[in-house]
């Protein structure tokens, strides 16, 4: 555990209320699924990956959501916009439950959209944010980066930039083999639990240059201190222009905490990972969770006792 020695900051009295979601990777781990929708579209159960992310941000009080997307994008843009057709032909049958999900994405938040154009790198999506953000803090939830619905994570952030200002960065402590897929944060505790101190970051570094297990994951709320960081920020690894590289210099004056997350954090990018994701939340719906059960203990059942899948008996016979 991280011992206490620090004090907070003042902070700004400015309260966030903006949030910036870059959407606008090509999804090639997805290909073929990809080809023609983008990744974020792909389904959790019943909903888009991307709208559980607008969600989590509507939870947390930002009712202003610009999404930074790319050529071939245009579905994210649809989804959360009113459907005219669809509307009036459920409302003509009646079906208020189907209405109530089709209308809910457009009534969130009030979302705004813009392209990238070139793909840079994170660090110049949100650097592509700056007319629409101008001089508050704010929020930026990566797309495939999902928050179990129950957590709170984003909140606790938002407290913590209140009361610490400057910038606030999402951990979550991960196995060392595992480090060199994310950026790595060095940290020195607060007077806070859960809540250190970020003196520096290093992108996706080998297990045994990483200054610690603490990985950053995709939730930030950053000062707008961090465009003039980027704007003068080179491409780096991968020839993109590294968030975590823009993030590294505000920390080195002591202006960057971090939150360490041991919750429920699903990575839709990952295509174990996302199957686990559809798996659990399907499990924890009181719609679909009692009978998706049940069959998951049969099938697992089957497996464990070396029984053939429906499909491998239909082949053998």
């Amino acid at each position: 555990m991280i011992a206490p020695h620090s004090t907070a900051t003042p902070a700004s009295p400015r309260q966030v209320r903006k949030a910036v979601v870059p959407a606008a990777g090509l999804g090639t781990r997805f290909l073929p699924a990809t080809k023609a929708t983008p990744k974020e579209m792909l389904p959790v159960v019943d909903k888009p990956a991307i709208q559980y992310v607008v969600e989590e941000a509507a939870a947390a009080g930002l009712d202003d959501i610009l999404m930074v997307t790319g050529r071939h994008k245009r579905a994210i843009e649809d989804h959360f916009d009113s459907a005219f057709e669809l509307e009036q032909a459920l409302a003509a049958k009646g079906d208020t439950v189907r209405l109530d999900a089709v209308r809910d994405p457009a009534r969130l938040a009030d979302i705004h959209h813009i392209r990238q154009g070139d793909p840079l790198g994170l660090g110049h999506a949100v650097l592509c944010a700056r007319h629409h953000v101008g001089d508050q803090p704010f929020a930026v939830l990566l797309g495939d980066d999902l928050i179990d619905p129950r957590e709170t994570l984003l909140s606790r952030m938002l407290d913590v930039r209140d009361r610490y200002a400057g910038t606030v960065v999402a951990l979550m402590e991960v196995d060392p083999a595992q480090i060199h897929l994310y950026g790595c944060a060095a940290v020195e505790p607060t007077g806070e639990e859960g809540v250190v101190r970020v003196t520096g970051l290093v992108e996706k570094p080998s297990p045994e240059k990483a200054p610690s297990r603490c990985a950053v994951i995709g939730r930030y709320v950053l000062d707008p201190a961090v465009f003039d960081v980027l704007e003068r920020t080179p491409p780096g690894r991968g020839g993109e222009i590294q968030l975590t590289d823009a993030l590294q210099d505000l920390a080195a004056n002591g202006t960057v905490h971090g939150v360490v997350f041991d919750g429920l954090r699903y990575d839709t990018g990952d295509k174990a990972d996302y199957l686990r994701t559809v798996v659990r939340l399907a499990c924890a719906r009181p719609d679909l969770g009692p009978e998706f059960r049940g069959w998951l203990r049969e099938f697992v059942a089957g497996l464990e006792g070396g029984e053939a899948g429906i499909g491998e008996r239909h082949r053998a016979a």
